[in-house]
């Protein structure tokens, strides 16, 4: 028998689950303890395929009573709580993304502390820190992300939740489309090399952001909701870091296996929000506390991604 399908005698939820992160979460949960344990949730109706997968709720994460309705009703433990407005989106409509933001979390938060939730993972981003790599958001997104990790702490001293959170770098990943954040270049990147041979970049060449591979995020994600809650000493939330690269530099490891590919840059708004992240993060937190160790660099990454988009989309 598989040991870790006897870790968990309770429910999974996964709100955003129709997201970049959330369609390849909710795989990992439901292959590691079944996929009836694992209900997947999000603002969009069911359809036959998303039902055909798993358990499938509609649920919008600011509707309080609707939150606490599927918690209690799906006798749900654990919540991994993903909806949310990005950064550039959030910057297109700022009201909007900290009403979506803040009020979603906070209902998770508060819902999960009056029923028997027993932990909550919450991402937070590198959008909370200024190039110097401390907090000094300069969008809505940031600023809502740095006030949840607050109130995730908050939760965990005042209320006894356990809380545990990950500040996520750039996300990389085949399985789902941009999701309307600044790194996105570096997901649209592969699918215009492979349909088109161009791409024009919305940022400059130069802009060094910190990334990490999606298999690595979901490993992240996974390992810090199994650490002992004894060892856990960051209580807002840990910065964990795999590779950090430039557009020109993925472009030129790109062209190792697409040598045709051509690249110009028409930066825009987005420049301007890159400009205020840092270049790289210092995760020695996570590698103490939880042993956190990435496996992707830009080369295994890069060729991970084309073999896998070569297969499953461009086939």
């Amino acid at each position: 028998m598989n040991p870790e399908k006897l870790e968990i005698d309770h429910r999974i939820l996964v709100t955003g689950a129709c997201g970049q992160i959330g369609t390849e979460l909710v795989a990992a949960l439901r292959q590691r303890y079944g996929w009836q344990q694992v209900i997947a949730a999000d603002i969009r109706p069911a359809t036959d395929e998303l039902l055909r997968l798993g358990p499938y709720v509609q649920m919008d994460v600011t509707k309080k009573v609707r939150v606490s309705t599927v918690l209690k009703t799906m006798k749900v433990r654990q919540v991994y709580h993903l909806a949310a407005i990005l950064s550039a989106k959030g910057e297109a409509d700022p009201q909007a993304a900290w009403d979506i933001n803040m009020q979603g979390l906070l209902n998770i938060l508060e819902q999960s502390r009056q029923t028997a939730v027993r932990r909550v993972f919450w991402p937070s981003s590198i959008a909370v820190l200024g190039p110097d790599g401390k907090p000094d958001p300069r969008t809505v997104y940031g600023f809502s992300k740095l006030a949840g990790e607050y109130w995730c702490r908050y939760y965990r001293e005042k209320c006894r939740l356990d809380v545990r959170s990950l500040r996520y770098p750039g996300l990389i990943s085949y399985s789902a489309a941009p999701g309307g954040g600044t790194t996105d270049y570096a997901i649209d990147i592969f699918h215009q090399a492979l349909h088109k041979g161009f791409y024009s970049c919305f940022l400059e060449s130069g802009t060094r952001l910190p990334m990490m591979y999606m298999p690595d995020a979901i490993r992240a994600t996974l390992e810090l909701m199994a650490a002992p809650v004894d060892k856990l000493r960051v209580h807002t939330a840990y910065n964990v870091s795999a590779m950090d690269f430039t557009p020109q530099e993925l472009a030129a490891e790109i062209r190792k296996h697409i040598p045709e590919l051509v690249m110009d840059y028409q930066p825009d708004f987005r420049q301007q929000i890159a400009g205020s992240w840092p270049q790289q993060v210092d995760d020695h937190c996570a590698r103490r506390d939880w042993n956190w160790q990435p496996a992707y660099g830009l080369d295994a990454m890069v060729s991970d991604m084309l073999e896998n988009l070569k297969k499953e989309v461009y086939a």
